[in-house]
C-alpha cells in the first residue's frame, strides 16, 4: 500500500537540475556540513550527549526537507489528474463538524456518497456498520501524536500543498494537547519542539483527543489519516485555489469529485453540517477507496510511528 506520493503543486521542471533543484542542492550541502559536525561530535572520548542530539534533531530536519524538494523536483512536466477511482468494497470517508462527525459512504456500484452524521466518531461508524461491511475509515484529523517532535506527514504535506500550505497545521505533541487550554499547553510544546501552539491545532484539541482515544481502543477497522485539501489536490492534478467554503470552492470540489469518478454527495448541509465538511468526507472516502485498490501512498513513506504504537502518516 505505500509508495512515492506524486507532488501536487503543479510546478514544472525537467528533474532534479531544474525546478526546485537549486533547494536541493543547497539543502544538500546544508546536509553534509551537519553530518561533518556530527561526525567531529562523536570522534572524541566523552560526545556531549546534548551536543549530538541537537546535531541529530537538525539533521533530521534537513533530510526531511530534502526528501520533499526532491520529490517535487522529480514532477518533470507537471502532475496531471488521476483517472476515475474504482470502489472496489464499502469504505467510509469522515470530516468533523459542528454536529459532531459526517461521513461519506462509498460502496461498489452506487457512485453517490451517501452521508451519515453522528456525536461521536464510534457511534458514526458502528451506525454504518450495523447495515454496510466498511473495510476503510479515512479521517480528516491527526492519528499518531509525537512526543518530542513535529511530524514529518505534516511537512510533507505542506511541501507538496506550496500554494495551500496553510491548509495543514502543525499537529502539537501528546503534552501539549494534555493540557486543558491554550496558554498552559503553548510552553509545554515549545520545551519539546522550539514551537509554540496555533490556534486550530488546539481548537481541535478535543476531536484529535477523541479519535486517539477510538484509535487506541483497536477498533476492528483500518483507520486512515486523511487531508482533503490534498485529496483534492491529487485528483484534480494540482490545489483548488478557491476556499472550500465559498460558492466556487463548492462547484470546483464536485467537478472533482465528479471527474475522479464519484457523483455529488445525497446531500450537501443538515443539521450541524454543512457542504464543506461533506465535501471533505467524500475527499476521504476517495482516499479511503484508494487505499482497498492498492492505489493510496503516505506522507511520509513509511509512516512514522511515536511513543503510542500508531503509525503517523497522511493517506493520499
Amino acid at each position: 500500500m505505500s509508495g512515492t506520493v506524486s507532488p501536487i503543486d503543479g510546478s514544472t521542471g525537467g528533474g532534479i537540475g531544474m525546478a526546485g533543484g537549486g533547494d536541493a542542492r543547497e539543502l544538500s550541502r546544508r546536509l553534509a556540513d551537519q553530518a561533518a559536525a556530527l561526525v567531529g561530535l562523536l570522534d572524541t572520548d566523552s560526545p556531549d550527549p546534548v551536543a549530538v542530539e541537537a546535531a541529530l534533531v537538525a539533521a533530521r530536519s534537513t533530510v526531511t526537507e530534502l526528501e520533499a524538494t526532491v520529490a517535487v523536483a522529480r514532477a518533470g512536466s507537471g502532475p496531471q489528474p488521476l483517472p476515475p477511482v474504482v470502489v472496489s468494497a464499502p469504505v467510509l470517508g469522515v470530516d468533523a463538524c459542528r454536529a459532531g462527525w459526517v461521513g461519506a459512504i462509498l460502496e461498489p456500484g452506487i457512485p453517490r456518497p451517501r452521508v451519515a452524521v453522528a456525536e461521536t466518531v464510534d457511534a458514526l461508524v458502528e451506525t454504518v456498520r450495523r447495515s454496510l461491511a466498511i473495510q476503510v475509515v479515512a479521517i480528516d484529523i491527526p492519528i499518531g501524536l509525537p512526543d518530542s517532535t513535529t511530524r514529518r506527514a505534516d511537512s510533507l504535506a505542506r511541501k507538496a500543498l506550496r500554494r495551500k500550505a496553510s491548509s495543514v497545521f502543525t499537529t502539537l505533541t501528546r503534552a501539549a494537547y494534555g493540557e486543558p487550554t491554550r496558554g498552559a499547553a503553548d510552553p509545554v510544546n515549545r520545551a519539546l519542539t522550539g514551537q509554540g501552539v496555533g490556534a486550530q491545532a488546539f481548537g481541535l484539541r478535543a476531536k484529535i483527543l477523541e479519535v486517539d482515544a477510538w484509535v487506541r481502543s483497536r477498533p476492528t477497522v483500518r483507520v486512515l489519516e486523511a487531508h482533503p485539501e490534498l485529496c483534492f489536490a491529487t485528483m484534480s492534478g494540482a490545489p483548488i485555489p478557491a476556499g472550500k467554503k465559498t460558492d466556487d470552492g463548492r462547484a470546483a470540489r464536485l467537478a472533482a469529485l465528479r471527474a475522479a469518478g464519484l457523483a455529488s454527495p445525497s446531500v450537501l448541509s443538515g443539521s450541524g453540517y454543512a457542504a464543506d465538511d461533506v465535501l471533505d468526507a467524500c475527499a476521504a472516502a476517495w482516499t479511503a477507496a484508494r487505499w482497498v485498490n492498492g492505489e493510496a501512498r503516505s506522507l511520509p513513506d513509511p509512516p512514522e510511528t511515536f511513543s503510542d504504537g500508531i503509525p503517523a502518516a497522511i493517506w493520499v
